[in-house]
Parts: structure tokens; sequence; C-alpha cells
């Protein structure tokens, strides 16, 4: 059994996989004050709460996009495991052929989906990720990494309104069934998501139109459930697809 925990701006996910299995898929805030021992604590109550004993773990992996705490956490899963994870950035075997003007600067985060995602859809493919930013990856026919079109996310451009505009308060990122809001939650949680909807169709249609062929479309995120609904292009929702990338890193380095 392997631990699989990737740091993101808003949450970390973290999960455990037995094979091709995975066993559970969580998220907590990310915590930039935490100590170590608290991410211990926090990574032990998951493990109760599926009935998994991190003791039996035969492995661990991580990526992180909030340098700050990535030692913090890696040293939480020292203490609680015994084990040193693996760590995605530079040296670490992926097999992805990065295409842009300067490989390292591509986010952990943006590794793992596409190696996920050239596995488990093929290529050519169009990766959204839709956390405190919206990315879309582009992976091309030859499952070479084009680019990326970086977005603020949902609840990052939520937050800004509300903090720009005194008299809007803050709302829960549900969308009704009619587009047009009736009162002024319902309006901002429609016009976020539908706007949010309407772009991701309209960027998949763009990049379809300069790559020459159509693409398999993926979404995953903690927002990605909530607005492929709404989309009117045909999107595959994975939630566990950081996961799966993960898995992937694991066994190719280990």
């Amino acid at each position: 059994m392997v631990l699989a925990v990737d740091i993101g701006n808003t949450n970390v996910v973290i999960g455990t996989f037995e094979k091709d299995t995975i066993l559970f898929n969580e998220r907590v805030s990310t915590n930039h004050k935490a100590t170590d021992l608290e991410y211990a604590i926090q990574l032990k109550n998951i493990f109760e709460i599926h009935g998994v004993s991190p003791y039996t773990l035969d492995g661990a992996i991580m990526s992180s996009v909030v340098p700050s705490i990535t030692e913090t956490v890696q040293s939480a899963i020292k203490k609680l495991t015994g084990c040193d994870p693996t760590i995605v950035g530079p040296g670490i075997k992926t097999g992805l052929k990065i295409a842009t003007d300067n490989p390292a600067q591509l986010g952990s985060d943006l590794v793992v989906d596409a190696v996920a995602g050239i596995k488990h859809y093929g290529a050519p493919l169009i990766i959204i990720d839709m956390g405190t930013a919206t990315t879309i990856s582009v992976i091309e026919e030859d499952e070479s990494y084009s680019g990326t079109l970086i977005i603020p996310g949902m609840k990052t451009s939520i937050d800004a309104l509300v903090s720009g505009a005194a008299q809007l308060p803050k709302v829960k990122l549900e969308a009704s069934k009619r587009v047009v809001g009736k009162n002024t939650s319902e309006c901002m949680a429609n016009g976020i998501m539908y706007y949010t909807a309407a772009g991701l169709d309209g960027c998949v249609e763009r990049i379809e139109e300069e790559l020459g062929r159509e693409c398999t479309v993926v979404a995953t995120g903690g927002l990605a459930g909530s607005v492929v609904p709404l989309c009117r292009k045909p999107i595959i929702h994975d939630d566990d697809l950081l996961l799966k990338g993960l898995m992937i890193l694991y066994e190719k380095n280990n």
C-alpha cells in the first residue's frame, strides 16, 4: 500500500492505493501555519476513518505547488509512517515530453495530471484542473505536453468580487437549473458557474481549431464536478486523476 499526497494552494489531496486500486481519496484545507505534527495528526485521523493502518505502508509519493509547506508535510509523512516520500520534481522519471519554452516552470500537479491522462485516455488530450486556478493543459497527438492556459479559479474569482463590492455577499457555488438568477446569491452563483462553463466550452473549441482535430477532454479538481454538467462540450469528470498520476510515477521511480 502506498500513500499519495498532492499539496495545492487551497487543498491537500490525500489518498492511498494498492496496485491499481485507490483505497480512498480525501481533501483537507492547505494550512500554511500547521506544524508537521498537526499534519501528521490529520493524516492519522484520515487513515482511521477509512480503517487503514498507516504503519503498513510500502512507500509514499508527494507533489506540491506550495514550496513553503512541502518539507513540513514531508516530515509529517515520515513521522507518522516511517516512509520518506518520493517528491515529484526535477530528476524524477515521468516519461512525459514537455514542449514548452521552459519545462522547469511546469507545475508538478500538471505533470501528474498529464501522465495519468495519457495513460488512461490517450492523446490528443485536453485536461482541465479546477482549483485555486483553473488550468487547461494540452497534450498533442504525439503525447507531448504543448502548453497551458491559466485562469483564475471560480472561488478565487468570487472572493475577489465579494472583497471589491461592498453589497455582495459570500455565496455557495451551486448553480440553479435556470440560467438567469432571481436573487443576489443566485445571480452570483449562476454568473460565475455558467460563465466558467461557457468559457471552458469556448477554450476547448479554440484549442481544437488550433490543433486541427478533436480532443478527449478530462476535468478534475475540487470544483469540476459542479461545472462539467453545465458544459455543452463532452467532458469526462475524473476526480481521481491526480492520484492515478501519482500511482504511475511511484511505479516508474520505485
